[in-house]
């Protein structure tokens, strides 16, 4: 990304279940859920949002491996995405171990998102 117009942050946090996919992706909605670019596109090459370039920082506590980057992508309508993995966010006790949550242990995970948007 040769120019950042706007950076966004959001956490999001699975209490049960142990899913860093989907404490990734609540995170990222937290993070573009309540913002509005009217003007995005007069700063955007050929003003075409085809030309925004995103990247979408996760600090994750646990399971890399398992995170669904396709999954975080699709909550971006517009542009070309990566998704970069750094280590961080929380795992910490919920209090409760609940196997009909699918619980494999009493973990929350909270993952932090810092969305960058430019081109």
């Amino acid at each position: 990304m040769n120019r950042v117009i706007f950076v966004e942050t959001g956490v999001g946090i699975d209490t049960h279940g142990q899913n860093v996919t989907k404490a990734a992706v609540r995170a990222v909605e937290n993070a573009i859920h309540y913002n509005s670019m009217p003007g995005l596109k007069e700063y955007l090459p050929e003003k075409s949002l085809d030309n925004m370039k995103v990247n979408v920082k996760l600090a994750v506590p646990a399971d890399k491996e398992l995170l669904d980057h396709a999954a975080i992508k699709k909550e971006i309508p517009y542009g070309t995405v990566t998704v970069e993995v750094v280590d961080g966010g929380m795992a910490t006790s919920s209090g409760i171990l609940l196997e009909e949550q699918a619980d494999t242990s009493d973990l929350m995970y909270i993952v932090n998102a810092a969305v960058e948007v430019g081109y």
